[in-house]
Order: C-alpha cells, then sequence, then structure tokens
C-alpha cells in the first residue's frame, strides 16, 4: 500500500474500493493505516449491485465498517446490472462506471495474486492472446491494484488479526458462475496433480505476459502511425509486409478507435480484417461490434 501512494501528492483524495469480503476489508484497514503517513485523503465506496435480497442493507453496514476504520469520505453508489456478456460481466462493467465516478485521483481495488491467477486461467481456457493472458495490471487509469503480490489467504488473517469480520458473498462459491468453478475446482485440481505453486506461477507468467504485450501494442502503435493515409484509412501493401503480430495489433488498434468496443472485439473479427489484407479473393465487408464495418476499398482498408 505504501508504494501505491508514494506517487500522490499530500491533500489529494484516494478511495478503496470496498464490497465487505476479506479483500476489500484489509485494502481498507491498509489505507487507513498508510494514508496519514502519504498525507493523503483517504475514502471509500461501496457500490450495490441490487442483485441480493437486502443489498442496500448491506451496503449500509459496509459504509459504517469502513467509517470506523477513519476512512471519510465514504461513498454508497447504487446501479443498474444490465447489458450484454452475462450478469457477470455486466455487473463489472457497472461497477467500474461507479467507482470511475469519484472525485478520486486513484481508486484502489482489492484483487490479490489468486484473483490473477483465476483471470489468467478463464482466459487461457478462452484461447486468448497475450494481453488478455497478461491478467489485471497493476495501474489502468484511475485504478491501482496494490495486492496482486499478496495472497488471498494473507488477506483473510489480516482481518482476523485486526477484528474484522469479513461478507462472504454466497455468488462467489456458486458454481453457475465460471469463476466459482475456477477458484474451487480447477485450481485446487491443478495443484493436486502438479505441486503447490501453480497460482503463483499463473501470476508470473501474466508479469512476463504483460512486459512482452507492452513492447508489441507500442511496435504496432508506430507503424499504424506510418502507414495510415490521410483519409484515415490502412495502406493494404505496407499491412501485409508487417509481422502477424504487429499487424493483427494494428487492424484491433484501429477497429478500436473506429468505434469497436474492444470487450466485444474478438479474435474472429481481427482474423477476418487480417483476410481483407492477406488474403484478399474479392470478399465483402467485415461486420464489426459496435454497427461497424472495416473493407477493402482498392489499396485501402477503411472503417465505416
Amino acid at each position: 500500500m505504501r508504494s501505491s501512494l508514494r506517487d500522490l501528492a499530500a491533500g489529494e483524495l484516494v478511495v478503496a474500493a470496498v464490497s465487505g469480503g476479506a479483500d476489500s476489508l484489509a485494502l481498507a484497514a491498509a489505507l487507513a493505516h498508510e494514508a496519514p503517513r502519504a498525507g493523503v485523503v483517504a475514502g471509500a465506496v461501496t457500490v450495490d449491485h441490487g442483485l441480493q435480497e437486502g443489498s442496500g442493507e448491506r451496503a449500509k453496514e459496509v459504509a459504517n465498517a469502513v467509517r470506523a476504520l477513519g476512512l471519510d469520505p465514504v461513498l454508497v453508489k447504487t446501479v443498474v446490472v444490465r447489458g450484454p456478456g452475462g450478469p457477470e460481466a455486466a455487473a463489472r462493467r457497472a461497477r467500474h462506471r461507479a467507482l470511475a465516478d469519484t472525485q478520486a485521483v486513484a481508486v484502489l481495488l482489492g484483487h490479490t495474486l489468486d484473483d490473477q491467477a483465476e483471470t489468467v486461467l478463464l482466459r487461457l481456457a478462452r484461447g486468448s492472446g497475450s494481453r488478455s493472458l497478461a491478467g489485471m495490471p497493476a495501474r489502468a487509469g484511475v485504478f491501482r491494484r496494490p495486492f496482486l503480490h499478496v495472497r488471498r489467504a494473507q488477506t483473510r488473517a489480516a482481518c482476523l488479526a485486526l477484528g474484522l469480520v469479513p461478507w462472504e458473498d454466497p455468488h462467489n462459491a456458486d458454481p453457475a458462475y465460471a469463476r466459482s468453478r475456477v477458484r474451487y475446482d480447477a485450481l485446487p485440481a491443478l495443484e493436486r496433480a502438479l505441486g503447490p505453486g501453480v497460482a503463483a506461477a499463473l501470476a508470473r507468467s501474466a508479469d512476463l505476459l504483460r512486459d512482452d504485450a507492452d513492447v508489441l501494442d507500442e511496435a504496432a502503435g508506430k507503424a499504424r502511425a506510418y502507414l495510415t493515409a490521410p483519409d484515415g484509412g490502412l495502406d493494404v501493401d505496407d499491412l501485409a509486409a508487417l509481422a502477424p503480430a504487429i499487424r493483427t495489433r494494428v487492424l484491433r488498434q484501429a477497429a478500436v478507435d473506429a468505434g469497436a468496443p474492444p470487450g466485444t472485439l474478438a479474435k474472429g473479427h481481427v482474423d477476418a480484417l487480417d483476410a481483407l489484407v492477406t488474403r484478399w479473393c474479392g470478399q465483402g465487408p467485415v461486420s464489426l461490434p459496435g454497427g461497424l464495418v472495416g473493407e477493402r476499398r482498392c489499396d485501402r482498408l477503411t472503417f465505416r
């Protein structure tokens, strides 16, 4: 926590996202302890998703618990969970919008090493690329994750030592959710088959892949700037000359900047765009998420 606050100026507002679970309660306690030393103002936000009976009362209880730790201001935000991608994805989007909508310069999230390992394993099962397998970054915009190298068992031990009573969300143990199956079935099975340390190894792999993905994304950004025509189109011959790992990143970046939602732009979409460049045989436009279309016109790849 101390290193996560080190670059902030005195008097700036930092808030912890607190659900009431052990990870977020330990996060709130660590922030309350370190904020005075860093000179920052420490607050908290708890989000009521409205998905369970009594969620509003529970959010108030969580708010009172973090106030008792000395955090102020403490905000309770109510969200509406809806949209594509299932309830987990919809709840995550709604939560992140609510958390980002504060006056804080930094919003701290309590994701642990175990959460990182689960994320990598889930994405590996979906056949994701290196950027997705890089897992959750320690920093992204206003969001910071100080506990990415802390085990879940450590946050539980911290709560016990501090006399904090975590709330156990029943959704976390519901086998209807993929993350719950990974947490209680898949990872323990891997530990039994391969020995201890699987979670830590997955988290290390995420760190390594993130470094690689950062370099490739930077190279793709430079390549795209070079080969983008004044009308915004991409030169097909220049695209075809790029290494596949760079070219597909250029195509993805261009589609996202043109309006395709990054969360729904899949590998199949990028492959179809790549076929317009490398396997051109007169095929028609490619439909992309967000009502976007990518098409080849003469020697240009354009989006509309």
